[in-house]
């Protein structure tokens, strides 16, 4: 049985792992289940460009992957390396794989309440993860599993927290959307409530000095808040190196976005903020983009507002079928035409980076370490029934008050007795 702690390789079998950083993600490697490779589109076009230091890859997108507002788009022709194409498919393979799991486990009642998945949204989580490092925030909505594997978490603390355990990344208290790991500031439950923190956290590297940003993510469901418009003013009168991202995936909840939103065009809605569309279906629109957003940031100019086209092929929830606002034939139309997985699969075979069959030894792979994690993950004991738990995260050990005031006098909390102050 593989580790749990499996970080940030692929076995010996999947070839090819990129090195990266000890403080960076677990592993990523996952399998697709579906969805040919074939598209109606003009598909990007890729030609390598190998040298022995770099194994560099030229890679040459369509004028379909950006639209700009008050600025000039990303080049469309930029380079990235062979194995950093490579991680990208293990990054979404594992988080599809991981979320199906999520999908099997809640209709097995393992995981209860709510449980909202991003199948057909990997490429934004990995997309941002694979153009950033982990010096940036990164802060969404309660469609957050992929973020916080990629952010750092395994597989295991992830399926563990949906199913109330306490080696979860919350210790099972927080459930679905209120997911957390290095850098990564949830998973929040309250409707486009992360955006005016992502701002703090802008400000925070901005008053530090740091060499970094905040990617604040949000749904289209969300754009309407005004919480979403006064963290643009905020954010434009300080000038804070916050990138505003959108995940239009085109439903909030069970409504369309054209029958919510009198302007749909999401990059725009920063008015005074210049904005940027990107296909979100092609992770290497969405790697350019997030890395030109990155860059803009740093450089000095203030906020941006990216709207990540996406699709999701589920409904808004587990509780949503997803069919009944839409039509299966659109559903699958999205799956076969422009899914992420599929889409650069492709461009592995076509650039020679792998062949059909090592391809399938990473889905296998990346099947056999989900379900591995699944198993540790089930086995994983609830947190104990204990009072104690109840206040342990309050404050940061070591600095908590003496006492911590209850409902009623008798529920006042002795941090140094681990008991209540006032019971015998």
């Amino acid at each position: 049985m593989l580790s749990s702690t499996w970080k940030h390789r692929a076995p010996v079998a999947l070839h090819l792992s990129r090195t990266v950083q000890p403080s960076q993600r677990i592993l990523r490697t996952f399998a697709t289940e579906t969805s040919p490779a074939t598209s109606t589109k003009k598909p990007t076009t890729m030609k390598s460009t190998t040298t022995n230091e770099t194994d560099a890859v030229e890679i040459q997108l369509p004028e379909s992957s950006f639209e700009g507002y008050m600025l000039d788009v990303p080049n469309l022709k930029f380079q990235t390396t062979k194995s950093t194409l490579l991680q990208m498919y293990k990054d979404m393979i594992i988080i599809r794989r991981m979320e199906m799991a999520c999908d099997a486990l809640y209709k097995a009642k393992k995981i209860r309440g709510f449980c909202h998945l991003s199948i057909g949204q990997e490429a934004i989580a990995v997309g941002i993860e694979n153009a950033i490092t982990k010096r940036d925030s990164v802060i969404t909505s309660y469609r957050c599993h992929g973020f916080t594997f990629m952010r750092g978490s395994s597989v295991k603390a992830v399926l563990a927290e949906l199913m109330g355990r306490r080696a979860g990344v919350s210790f099972g208290k927080g459930g679905s959307m209120h997911l957390y790991a290095p850098s990564f500031y949830g998973g929040n439950g309250i409707v486009g409530a992360q955006v005016p923190l992502g701002n703090g956290l802008a400000f925070a590297h901005q008053y530090k000095n740091e060499d970094a940003c905040s990617f604040t993510l949000y749904g289209d469901g969300a754009s309407n808040q005004g919480q979403v418009f006064e963290s643009y003013n905020m954010a434009k009168l300080w000038n804070l190196p916050v990138v505003f991202c959108c995940e239009n995936n085109k439903y909030g909840m069970g409504t369309s976005a054209a029958r919510s939103s009198a302007m749909t065009d999401y990059y725009k809605r920063g008015q005074y903020i210049p904005g940027l569309k990107v296909n979100g279906m092609d992770i290497l629109s969405v790697y350019q983009a997030s890395k030109f957003a990155k860059d803009w940031c740093l450089s000095g100019k203030g906020p941006l507002v990216l709207e990540y086209e996406t699709y999701r092929y589920g409904g808004h929830s587990m509780s949503d079928p997803g069919t009944t606002y839409r039509t299966r034939d659109e559903i699958q139309h999205m799956r076969s035409k422009s899914d992420p997985i599929a889409g650069l699969k492709t461009h592995l075979l076509e650039l020679g980076i792998a062949t059909d069959e090592e391809v399938k030894a990473y889905d296998k792979a990346a099947r056999k370490y989900v379900d591995e994690q699944v198993e540790l993950a089930d086995a994983a004991p609830p947190p104990e029934p204990k009072l104690s738990i109840l206040f342990e995260d309050v404050y940061v050990k070591g600095t908590e008050t003496p006492t911590l005031r209850g409902r009623i006098h008798t529920d006042t909390w002795d941090f140094k007795k681990q008991d209540f102050a006032f019971r015998d």
